[in-house]
């Protein structure tokens, strides 16, 4: 008898000391966060952001004080690793952050909690992709310009990054593609629907956007254009990525062509970009 409660006193002890250090690193994590979030850009990121990432220019001052503080914690927990013989500079670095940090402004963010590494390639890469038909299993190669692990990392290509984001209206980002991406991973699965603000937000998503869904597959069927990209018809989570996209890149014809998509990605992002002013 005494075996076990010796035993169970240190169970009890093991579970105590876990619980400790792991609200001590929250609380360390968080007093990090805040100090990061409220400290100004280093010297000469700010050139970065002019230079390479003109939705930046539109975002009014707030947002760009409070995405200055986002980029901080971004870089300061998030790795990135070159591939191919890509060098990771400060430029890469900002100008990723910038980006991922854009769909953080305005609200309670985690920071994309399961994103923890970030690969960059110089061009677009090719990667081994399986698909199948119903019966049978095929692979071969396909040729990507990024795309989002459900375990956390993300790969991007530094050509593809650089382009999409000096276009500001061809609705093609992908950096905001697949942070969006991340996003709607955090709840376990890539299903088109992200951790919403309220239980109740839920019935209007799955209406809105099974709606907008099925009527860019319908426009990508008949070869009929669309604000959307056509790849978000390919399923619900490249729905939502691509929606992203054209929220934050053609506000203003997303608005005024699908203003019922429009206000739900208003009301999740905590942000209107349709009234920003365009520089």
């Amino acid at each position: 008898m005494k075996a076990w409660g010796y035993l169970l006193v240190g169970s009890f002890l093991a579970a105590g000391t876990a619980v400790f250090w792991l609200t001590w690193r929250r609380l360390r994590r968080g007093a990090r966060r805040e100090r990061l979030l409220r400290q100004p850009l280093a010297e000469g990121f700010e050139s970065i952001l002019l230079r390479n990432v003109p939705l930046y220019k539109r975002l009014p001052t707030d947002l760009k004080n409070q995405l200055h503080g986002l980029i901080n914690v971004f870089l300061a927990e998030k790795t990135f690793i070159g591939c191919k013989g890509q060098e990771i500079t400060d430029q890469i670095r900002v100008t990723i952050a910038a980006q991922a940090c854009m769909l953080l402004l305005n609200r309670p963010t985690r920071f994309f909690l399961k994103l923890k590494t970030i690969y960059v390639y110089p061009h677009t890469y090719v990667a081994r992709q399986a698909s199948s038909d119903g019966v049978i299993v095929t692979e071969g190669p396909s040729a990507r310009a990024g795309e989002s692990w459900q375990n956390g990392p993300v790969v991007l290509a530094w050509d593809n990054v650089a382009g999409g984001a000096r276009n500001i209206q061809d609705g093609h980002n992908v950096v905001l593609h697949e942070l969006a991406h991340q996003l709607d991973q955090e709840d376990g699965s890539a299903d088109g629907a992200p951790i919403l603000n309220n239980r109740s937000s839920y019935r209007s998503w799955a209406r809105v956007l099974g709606h907008e869904y099925e009527q860019l597959r319908d426009k990508s069927r008949s070869r009929r254009r669309s604000v959307l990209n056509s790849y978000g018809a390919t399923n619900p989570a490249e729905f939502f990525a691509v929606a992203t996209e054209t929220f934050f890149e053609k506000s203003r014809q997303m608005q005024k062509r699908h203003p019922q998509l429009y206000e739900e990605l208003k009301d999740y992002y905590h942000l209107d970009p349709a009234q920003w002013e365009e520089n």
